[in-house]
């Protein structure tokens, strides 16, 4: 083999670098626009306006010829730039990397629960074999020693063994994400770090494990079932927080679902201020604890801890009431609940995720 020796250019190399920096940047802007490229465009030259973000020969042309390159974006049918279907896979790996960093996965799609089964990594031990018991998991040397044993050459059905395997449980999780106007209030963008742990955890499920089901329900005055794809475009509205109404749409999504196991997992940062009357009205009161929606929110806890459904929630407060409610919110369902910066919400999600390796309740 043959090597070809050249002058390092540190000239290309930074330049390099700051167009890798730039287009994380963009990233960025593109979740907090909700997708929206032209906007998150113009933001970059707003931030290039005022602390000169554009240097050494690179350009904001240059940025949008290389994410064009990149398969990112790509132009309209009236011109203005889009987000392309590689561009969403790439914001979910991103995600996943920024979010994940650094933390050990498992094997694909294993969730271990505590009781041997079909499935899973071959254990040592072994047991007699029973009807129903694949071949490939036979132990011949151990059959062939209880043959001998009995004195016999022709293998009989009680002198067969077989490895005991690790049960391998497949989970579904409905994952709720809020969208009322509390999510940016205060001065404080927190949708845009929820998106990001949401398009992570539809990445990791994915690529880690692919017989697991993730479905997300947006939710603020209403509950709404979105596609993962359309993670990078939900965004904050002028919203109450219908907590009843995406429990009972996660439920609904829940209960068509085969997989042994089920949990929802809720990001928030407010109280429960919105129920969806029989007749289809909203009731909202966003002044302190409504206690009738408060005691129509538990109940729905409470009717997820009798289908087996645990919730575990992430909520992104500190406020002592919140936190009272959310408690007792977590004692009736008797799921978890995590009080949580947004610097640490991914390292909470991803851990509780992993780790949620229960038996099924049947």
């Amino acid at each position: 083999m043959r090597w070809r020796y050249t002058r390092f250019d540190v000239e290309a190399k930074n330049r390099e670098e700051l167009l890798e920096q730039l287009r994380r940047l963009f990233h960025d802007l593109l979740l907090q626009s909700g997708g929206d490229v032209e906007l998150a465009f113009e933001w970059m030259k707003q931030i290039d306006e005022r602390y000169g973000i554009f240097q050494r020969g690179v350009s904001l042309a240059e940025l949008r010829e290389h994410l064009e390159a990149r398969r990112t974006i790509a132009t309209g049918p009236g011109g203005a730039a889009l987000l392309t279907s590689t561009g969403e896979a790439q914001l979910r790996q991103e995600s996943l990397d920024q979010v994940f960093a650094g933390l050990s996965l498992g094997p694909a799609g294993d969730h271990r629960v505590g009781r041997p089964g079909v499935g899973g990594e071959r254990m040592g031990e072994t047991r007699p074999w029973q009807f129903g018991d694949t071949f490939e998991a036979l132990d011949v040397p151990s059959s062939l020693r209880n043959a001998l044993r009995r004195g016999g050459v022709e293998l009989h059905e009680e002198d067969l063994e077989v490895y005991e395997s690790e049960h391998a449980a497949t989970c579904a999780t409905v994952l709720l994400l809020d969208l009322s106007h509390s999510m940016i209030l205060y001065g404080e963008d927190r949708i845009t770090p929820a998106k990001r742990v949401a398009m992570a955890l539809a990445e990791l499920i994915r690529t880690r494990y692919p017989k697991d089901d993730l479905d997300v329900v947006t939710f603020g005055d209403e509950a709404v079932q979105v596609p993962i794809e359309r993670l990078p475009y939900v965004t904050v509205g002028p919203f109450h927080t219908n907590t009843r109404e995406a429990l009972r749409r996660a439920q609904d999504i829940l209960r068509r679902k085969k997989h042994l196991n089920r949990q929802i997992l809720m990001i928030t940062d407010g109280k429960p201020s919105a129920l969806t009357e029989r007749n289809g009205e909203i009731y909202k009161n966003p002044f302190g604890l409504d206690r009738r929606v408060i005691a129509k929110t538990l109940e729905e806890a409470d009717r997820c801890r009798r289908a087996g459904i645990p919730i575990t929630t992430f909520m992104l407060t500190e406020d002592p009431v919140l936190v009272k409610f959310v408690e007792e919110f977590t004692a009736i369902n008797r799921g978890r609940a995590y009080f949580s910066g947004l610097g640490k919400l991914g390292d909470f999600l991803f851990v509780d995720y992993v780790r949620n390796r229960r038996r099924s309740v049947r």
